[in-house]
């Protein structure tokens, strides 16, 4: 059988709001999360081994060990499929690690997709869905990478939405940072609710406009308890908030990467020009999101 290739795009967090700490230690969240244009590849050879080569810029920070998230994925549907054909991964990554991009959350759902591919499963397959979910939180949104929101500690994933072009320029100033211990910093001790407030209506069909009025309204309650471990990234939200044409600024995931929304491809990129040629040591990157 041939080679077979998927991307592992990069998963942004347009709003994360905290809402409470379960009992089980859990953090129940709600947030809009959409796919950018930049990501990871994955290939598969299928073959008797299961094995993961790994290349590119954010190889070293991973590496290919028995912990490594695809590999957990393969290894979560070969308990679930009985006879799962698995075979050699190759992974080249070339998103940051650690960056709030949902990097290795969205390799492993690339590697469960190649798996339902060589093995003939269907994506709604619910041995792929549970998989997922034992392999990490983020893993389930990452399975059909497309705008939807997210609940719950990530295993509840809303029905696709249809949002206006979004362009937005994503940095990060070059700072690793575990989820983990943002969560940490914010301190929400179990069963413990946030009331930070409620979360904006996303609905399909809303234009530009509209969708960043809504934004505005929400947030991301990380993102205090991520400065505080990384001020930088209080730079880097100013430098996005000063880009020509910028309309929203936040920092996605549990971070160090922010993201600034343009109403064009044209602004974002130019934005992303000075603010690379200003700070070399940042990754930036211009992306169009879906």
């Amino acid at each position: 059988m041939q080679t077979l290739t998927a991307r592992a795009p990069a998963k942004i967090n347009l709003t994360l709001h905290v809402l409470r700490r379960r009992a089980d230690g859990l953090h129940a969240l709600e947030s809009l999360v959409v796919f950018g244009g930049h990501g990871d590849t994955l290939a598969l050879a299928p073959g008797p081994e299961l094995t993961l080569r790994v290349e590119g810029p954010g190889a070293e920070a991973i590496g290919a060990d028995e912990d490594n998230l695809v590999l957990r994925a393969a290894r979560q549907l070969a308990e679930r499929v009985s006879g799962l054909k698995q075979g050699a991964f190759h992974l080249v990554k070339r998103l940051p690690v650690a960056a709030g991009l949902g990097g290795g959350s969205s390799d492993a759902a690339a590697a469960l997709r190649l798996l339902a591919q060589a093995n003939a499963l269907r994506l709604d397959d619910p041995r792929l869905a549970g998989a997922a979910r034992a392999t990490g939180a983020d893993v389930p949104v990452c399975l059909s990478p497309q705008a939807r929101m997210m609940r719950g500690a990530g295993e509840e994933t809303g029905p696709k939405l249809s949002l206006p072009p979004l362009f937005a320029l994503l940095v990060n100033p070059g700072i690793a940072l575990n989820t983990r211990d943002v969560f940490g910093r914010m301190g929400i001790t179990p069963g413990a609710q946030t009331q930070f407030g409620a979360h904006p209506e996303i609905r399909s069909g809303m234009d530009f406009a509209t969708l960043v009025r809504a934004l505005g309204k929400g947030r991301n309650d990380m993102e205090d308890a991520a400065i505080t471990l990384a001020p930088r990234i209080s730079d880097v939200l100013a430098v996005l908030a000063a880009a020509r044409g910028c309309r929203l600024v936040r920092m996605s995931g549990s971070g160090a990467t922010c993201f600034g929304l343009f109403a064009d491809c044209r602004a974002a990129a130019r934005a992303g020009k000075v603010i690379a040629r200003d700070n070399p040591g940042w990754w930036v990157r211009a992306s169009a999101l879906r």
